[in-house]
């Protein structure tokens, strides 16, 4: 089993059921490939979107929607 990082996959993977073997197999190869860098990353903070922006466009987003399916 090889765990991917976002970037090499090319198509969203089948879902398959695992078992436990193959579960803690998956979660050894994920704590193993998780780096420093990785770490850095989740570390920071970002700037993000104010949630008045996010807000907005979800309401727009949904009153099309139900503009739509009218």
């Amino acid at each position: 089993m090889r765990i991917l990082r976002p970037e090499e996959v090319k198509e969203f993977p089948k879902l398959t059921e695992l078992s436990p073997d193959e579960l803690r197999e998956a979660y050894a190869l994920a704590r193993a490939s998780f780096t420093a860098e990785d770490l850095q990353r989740y570390t920071e903070e970002e700037e993000g979107v104010p949630m008045e922006d996010f807000l907005k466009e979800l309401e727009e987003t949904q009153r099309r929607a139900d503009q739509k399916n009218s």
